[in-house]
């Protein structure tokens, strides 16, 4: 997947008979992810939280992408009670993809509803619950992955494992750095944990680069004031790129067929900020395995959520 970025998305290879999950699928990078999986052939789930916006959506999808298999559910990350309801009523056996990529970002201080800051929450601890929820459905499937959006931002995280719940105040940025650090950890861990059992997923992350979404604006973002949409819509039409070019990472770690377990997708310009989809190897989170460790076992003990992962055969669902 290289040159332009519509050359990107035309390199996206046969989708057809997976059958994916999108998070956060009504806008922005996950809509273009979507879209571009529908457009392959697979049956893509829009996992969305607002009811709406998600039927807007694929209204929208659907005059873009004629004859594509799409369907709305809804789930919030930002509620276990919504995370479980999601997952309990999933009734389309295997699961061949779950892109992980909903999330807030730059957000006021606020409590999920299970009373976690949100950025955490629903950035980590509600992906964490959710791909565990739904790990035995990819299990099942005969080539499983799961691709988790982290952000070039976690490079600057200085990561509090004793901090992650904002116990000792609340910085909008480090928390959300910190969550995207998370997101990476729980990739990496996800793929440890795999191989150790000798299951088949593969878990992938990726950092999409500064791209044009809504989630500065929108969300928990659009009750700042009118100063700060108008600077924080500036700012994204100014230094950031459409949100086409942020999916390539995705839709890279999605559906390159010999990308191994593990990677982390970024864009190959400066700073990770745009470019072309590259596999990135040199990043101490990485390496960082004690760390990834203790935060899983946080994560489970947060959300009572364990991972049924064993070397046991799968039992494969049609």
């Amino acid at each position: 997947m290289r040159n332009s970025p519509s050359g990107t998305l035309r390199a996206i290879p046969d989708q057809t008979g997976r059958v994916a999950v999108v998070t956060g699928a009504n806008s922005g990078i996950g809509y273009v992810t979507a879209r571009e999986l529908a457009r392959r052939g697979a049956y893509v789930v829009l996992a969305c939280r607002d009811p709406e916006r998600g039927q807007a959506a694929l209204a929208r999808m659907r005059g873009e992408v004629p004859g594509a298999r799409l369907e709305l559910r809804r789930v919030d990350l930002g509620s276990l009670a919504s995370i479980r309801e999601f997952a309990a009523g999933w009734d389309r056996g295997r699961l061949d993809l779950l892109v992980n990529n909903a999330g807030v970002a730059m957000v006021p201080y606020a409590l999920t509803i299970d009373g976690f800051e949100s950025q955490f929450g629903v950035n980590h601890l509600g992906t964490f619950a959710l791909t565990g929820l739904l790990l035995p459905h990819l299990l099942a499937a005969p080539d499983p992955r799961v691709v988790t959006v982290s952000s070039e931002g976690q490079r600057f995280a200085r990561f509090d494992l004793a901090n992650l719940n904002a116990e000792r105040g609340y910085r909008t940025a480090f928390a959300y750095v910190q969550s995207k650090r998370a997101n990476l950890y729980f990739a990496m861990e996800l793929q440890r944990r795999a191989d150790a059992a000798g299951q088949r997923l593969r878990s992938m992350a990726v950092a999409p680069g500064l791209t044009r979404t809504n989630v500065l604006t929108g969300g928990a973002n659009g009750g700042r004031g009118r100063l700060y949409a108008t600077l924080a819509r500036l700012l994204v039409r100014v230094a950031f790129r459409p949100a086409p070019e942020g999916a390539k990472t995705s839709l890279y770690a999605a559906t390159v067929p010999d990308l191994p377990g593990g990677s982390y997708i970024v864009p190959d310009g400066p700073l990770q900020l745009r470019g072309e989809p590259t596999r990135r190897t040199r990043e101490r989170a990485i390496r960082d395995t004690a760390t990834a460790a203790r935060l899983w076992q946080l994560s489970e003990r947060l959300t009572s959520v364990t991972y049924a992962l064993s070397a046991a055969t799968t039992t494969r669902l049609p």
